[in-house]
């Protein structure tokens, strides 16, 4: 059994999204909300720390500074041990999806579908200009194929995306990639469904799941 835990602690620091246009309830913002009772009823595995639960705006370029405000606050005030990896995990609603999607890479293009809820619309504009040109990717360092493996294995349907969008979510997974990159590390975004297509209490559950299955793989 111990073989199959985290190789050392793991930090983790989710964020999930308030409502947008044509989402009025994000589940993201319930799911992280609610999260830290959830597994304290639940229990985490061994050697996992919840480190923060942070609920974003939906909102790319205004909402900018906070979101590196969170990164940043996060890594100085854990205190984390050098022999601990940090996993940024972010969470995001697809209002089309029937299951969970394993974002695989965010690319460094914001051409949003509608504006934000700060009212900004960008139309092909870089998200990071200094990184290069408008379609550079930059993918996670998880082994996701082994993640998707094991929660496949417990039950849960989800598949692997190489393409999260070019709206909000798309937007914070770039920043964060760059910043894990920069940091040390590590970063993934997951696409849930709404509540209408698997209820609270099995997102909830795979949420769970998600951290046992990225923290047996780093």
């Amino acid at each position: 059994m111990g073989s199959e835990g985290p190789k050392s602690g793991v930090v983790f620091h989710v964020t999930g999204f308030k409502k947008f246009q044509g989402v009025a309830e994000n589940p993201t913002e319930k799911i992280v909300g609610n999260l830290k009772g959830f597994l304290d009823k639940t229990g985490l595995p061994a050697g996992v720390t919840l480190g923060s639960c942070t609920v974003l705006e939906t909102a790319g370029d205004g909402a900018r500074p906070m979101l590196y405000q969170v990164l940043e606050s996060n890594m100085v005030n854990t205190g984390v041990p050098t022999n601990e990896q940090v996993v940024w995990l972010h969470l995001g609603v697809n209002s089309g999806a029937l299951k969970f999607l394993i974002e695989r890479q965010a690319f460094n293009e914001a051409t949003f579908r509608c504006p934000d809820e700060l009212g900004w619309q960008p139309q092909r504009q870089h998200i990071i200009p200094e990184d290069g040109e408008i379609g550079r990717v930059r993918e996670t360092s998880l082994s996701i194929k082994e993640i998707s493996k094991i929660l496949k294995k417990k039950g849960h349907d989800v598949t692997i995306s190489e393409d999260a969008g070019r709206f909000v979510c798309n937007y914070v997974y770039y920043h964060s990639l760059r910043f894990a990159e920069q940091k040390g590390h590590k970063s993934l975004f997951v696409h849930v469904p709404l509540f209408s297509r698997i209820d609270e209490e099995s997102q909830m559950q795979f949420v769970a799941s998600l951290l046992e299955a990225i923290a047996s793989t780093c």
